[in-house]
């Protein structure tokens, strides 16, 4: 089998989700944990805040990831923090500071520690692995990153060309129920937009 990591796209810490967390107002169980000082797993959170998108990612990464040994079979991208595991523990206060970074190369805050990690984890990787980003490839906020440290390992699910967030979260979850993954190609090179695909057909 074909070392596979997978790179995921973090969850916005902006709109009405982050605010029932960062504002520390929500009443359900893990804004409670994390407005009493309790660290949580960051895909936990990152789940809550993107819903159905980040779900999608993390089932996805967690099925299908085939990694060396030692080396995590997923990474998540991060504002300030370059590349963290799934289950790094975060606070309210973590969680603030992402939302205070934009996404943007052109910031050092985000630029350094993703380049940072990125050829950490290119040099530790086997050459033929596979890189595989699950996360927008339309504009370079990611990729133009991303392709500094892996190069032509860096890949994208073909699926993903023109389909929004949610869709993409559902056809993750689709392919996780069905043990099947999606095909993979080049960023490099690749048409990164294309016109909106049909939708998915309703699961029977």
């Amino acid at each position: 089998m074909n070392t596979t990591v997978f790179l995921l796209s973090p969850a916005s810490c902006g709109g009405r989700r982050a605010a029932l967390l960062l504002g520390g107002r929500g009443s359900f169980p893990l804004a409670e944990r994390l407005r009493t000082g309790e660290a949580v797993p960051l895909a936990e959170a990152f789940c809550f805040l993107s819903g159905l998108y980040f779900r999608g990612k993390h089932a996805y990464a967690g099925a299908f990831a085939a990694p060396v040994t030692g080396t995590p079979g997923s990474f998540v991208i991060t504002t300030n923090r370059g590349l963290q595991q799934a289950d790094t523990p975060i606070t309210l206060d973590d969680l603030r500071a992402f939302g205070s970074v934009p996404i943007d190369p052109a910031d050092a805050r985000y630029r350094e520690p993703l380049l940072r990690d990125a050829r950490m984890l290119a040099e530790a990787l086997p050459a033929v692995a596979r890189v595989v980003l699950l996360g927008s490839v339309a504009s370079g906020k990611y990729v133009d990153l991303l392709l500094d440290a892996f190069g032509s390992r860096l890949l994208f699910p073909a699926e993903f060309v023109g389909r929004g967030d949610m869709s993409r979260g559902g056809l993750l979850l689709r392919c996780v129920a069905e043990g099947r993954q999606l095909e993979y190609v080049p960023v490099q090179g690749a048409q990164r937009r294309g016109s909106r695909p049909p939708r998915l057909e309703p699961r029977r």
